[in-house]
């Protein structure tokens, strides 16, 4: 069954100091679903964010909650609540009364705090740690604080902006998967703002990518990883090769010289497309199989594979394989139909693509670290 929609965003513009901030804004959120706002820093998510929480108003447009619009509402008449990237735990209480802050303030009684501050500890894995000092706990503790103070009052969205940006990558991991289950287990909505790709592919069912103020694509994360809507999602989402391209018929693509059949059709004859390969969607192949041909100029080795660069004409591609293979080796490519996907050109094409400066990072890296061992 279809959920209802619990905050509709109408065509909201935002400007500041006359720069736009947000470019007519439309995005409904769905009652119970993690979805997540991603982009790079100022392309606008976090002013989507508080908009929602009422910390900033919009120029125009309706923010509009259940059926109701809020425009005006100040924050603490929604039924919102918000994780800062800094959590604002309060230094001089301990973690109960944290917790328990919000509790009080709306006047609950003594008998049901306790319980409602043991569900969320509980919740949160903190038991045994309600006395304890804030300045006393670990990050990944404090977020947990955080949480549990944040959903104690039993709002309708929770919004996080970045929250787990100060943690390292282990923890980082862990406190994906906690918040995870606690949206699950709350059935509340989540509204997470992140600019880590990996991050937003691991926890949403929808994912909003944003770029310069405008929506560019919405979709779950299987949608917007296999089928990005232009070179900026697909060059933001992952690893990609984005090269010129043409379409010379349904089912038909044509780059770096060689005609390719194709899953993709509703283009015009010849149209001048921008064509996307994942790395590790491409085989390694001697030349003779291959159906492009060119050089090894970079080998990178991460542990569960490899990233190498190949040079076919000038373009350098990026093949993320398991297997071994030498710089300087000539190799071919080998390209299957499905790996293929065809966009049409937009104001981001000639932007991304191709990994020339890739390797000559690796090498100012490597010198640098020789010259730190000097």
């Amino acid at each position: 069954m279809e959920k209802s929609n619990i905050i509709e965003l109408k065509n909201i513009s935002v400007s500041f100091d006359g720069e736009k901030i947000l470019d007519s804004i439309n995005l409904s959120i769905r009652d119970k679903e993690f979805i997540t706002l991603l982009g790079p820093s100022g392309c606008g998510k976090t002013t989507t964010l508080r908009i929602i929480g009422g910390f900033l108003f919009p120029d125009e447009g309706d923010v509009i909650f259940g059926e109701k619009r809020i425009n005006e509402l100040p924050p603490y008449k929604r039924h919102v609540n918000t994780i800062f990237q800094r959590y604002a735990l309060f230094p001089h209480l301990n973690v109960y009364e944290n917790i328990a802050f919000g509790l009080r303030v709306k006047g609950m009684k003594e008998a049901e705090i306790k319980n409602r501050v043991t569900e969320m500890l509980e919740l949160v894995n903190l038991t045994g740690l309600e006395k304890r000092k804030i300045d006393t706990l670990s990050g990944g503790q404090q977020q947990r604080v955080a949480i549990a103070r944040a959903i104690a009052n039993k709002p309708k969205v929770l919004l996080l902006d970045e929250p787990l940006a100060a943690l390292d990558l282990k923890l980082r991991k862990d406190m994906q998967n906690e918040l995870k289950k606690i949206q699950k287990e709350l059935e509340i909505t989540f509204i997470f703002v992140t600019h880590d790709q990996e991050e937003a592919l691991a926890m949403s069912d929808r994912v909003v990518v944003m770029d310069n103020g405008k929506i560019q694509q919405i979709g779950t994360p299987q949608d917007i990883y296999n089928e990005p809507k232009n070179a900026f999602v697909a060059d933001f989402i992952g690893e990609s090769n984005i090269l010129d391209g043409f379409m010379r018929k349904d089912f038909l693509a044509e780059f770096s010289g060689k005609q390719f059949p194709c899953l993709d059709s509703g283009f015009a004859e010849n149209e001048a497309v921008d064509v996307v390969v994942r790395p590790e969607d491409v085989d390694i192949v001697s030349p003779s199989e291959g159906m492009l041909e060119g050089v090894v100029t970079s080998v990178i080795f991460l542990g569960v594979h490899y990233e190498i660069i190949v040079d076919i004409g000038g373009f350098k591609w990026m093949i993320q394989t398991t297997d071994e293979h030498k710089e300087n080796e000539r190799v071919g490519l080998y390209i299957e139909p499905d790996a293929i996907h065809i966009m049409k050109k937009s104001e981001y094409s000639g932007k991304y693509g191709d990994y020339s400066s890739y390797s000559e990072e690796i090498d100012m890296l490597n010198d640098a670290g020789e010259e730190d061992e000097e």
